[in-house]
């Protein structure tokens, strides 16, 4: 379903630029070419800084998802965080073609890297954008420095039946009201940033072309991957599935997944966020997920 109107377009911009203001005031925006179209990229950071590429999640994520952490990364990295192709945001597809699998979803990054003289970067992404980065670091590990992980859907863990089940309805006619109500089950009620929850509202029905999807890496894969990692779990997420508690006595699935993600991964540090949902971030908590990735990031 489309944006069926100029208002309704205009509403989604509005917003977007509302929450980009939130972003250091010499922020700008630059349009990389690629194989499967225009990808708008936000950038601020001293331009001598290690290159810090951010990935946002899906659905109605876009690059200014990252408002909260934007100001305490650009101190010491050039940031830049990427408007995904074909979906919500202000990249620009080609018509009649789309990422349709990880290998192409390789070929796009690839090309976003070399328009921004980027031969090696720091790498960042939460949920889908998490699972795009894991995806990219093992097939372009050469590339990769760092990686961190908010959260990602799909790599070590599958879905929780219930969190599918409430988003079906957004997902089948996605309306602002359908966006609102699963952001505040999957939150639990918590407070959420009213102009990003706008943002949220005004990409229902954006024309978006279907996400790639496809299985977790595999596990030799992982035990193969060099990079240093970082794994930041939500820890009141309900993308998990709780039904491996019964089976586990009680472990938390965080725990079972940080677990399973270190018994893989050469190089990785894990930690939960305790009270923080999965959709809340990257900008719930920001001094405490500040911490975490510039000790990461800077070590």
């Amino acid at each position: 379903m489309g944006i069926r109107s100029p208002y309704d377009r205009d509403r989604f911009e509005s917003a977007y630029d509302k929450v980009m203001a939130k972003w250091p005031a010499e922020r700008e925006a630059v349009v990389v070419p690629t194989p499967f179209g225009e990808t708008y990229v936000n950038v601020c950071g001293p331009a001598g800084g290690r290159p810090l590429v951010l990935l946002p999640g899906g659905g109605g994520a876009t690059s200014a998802s990252w408002y909260a952490q934007a100001a305490q990364l650009a101190r010491t990295h050039r940031l830049y965080a990427v408007d995904l192709i074909g979906a919500p945001g202000r990249s620009v597809p080609v018509v009649g073609r789309r990422p349709r699998t990880v290998a192409d979803l390789t070929v796009w990054l690839d090309a976003v890297l070399d328009g921004l003289g980027a031969p090696v970067v720091d790498l960042g992404g939460h949920s889908y954008g998490g699972w795009i980065a894991l995806h990219y670091a093992l097939r372009a590990p050469a590339r990769v420095r760092r990686l961190f992980l908010l959260d990602p859907t799909q790599c070590f863990a599958g879905y929780e039946t219930a969190y599918l089940l409430h988003a079906l309805p957004m997902l089948l006619r996605p309306t602002p009201r359908r966006v609102r109500a699963f952001l505040e089950w999957e939150t639990g009620g918590v407070p959420l940033d009213p102009d990003w929850l706008r943002l949220q509202e005004a990409g229902a029905g954006f024309p978006s072309a279907k996400p790639v999807t496809g299985p977790r890496p595999a596990p030799e894969a992982l035990r193969g991957l060099n990079a240093s990692v970082l794994l930041l779990l939500a820890g009141s997420s309900r993308t998990l599935p709780q039904s491996r508690l019964r089976s586990t006595g009680g472990t938390p699935i965080t725990h079972l997944v940080a677990a399973r993600a270190g018994g893989l991964l050469p190089r990785v540090e894990t930690d939960i966020l305790p009270d923080v949902s999965h959709h809340a971030l990257p900008h719930a908590a920001p001094e405490r997920l500040g911490r975490h990735l510039t000790g990461f990031l800077g070590s």
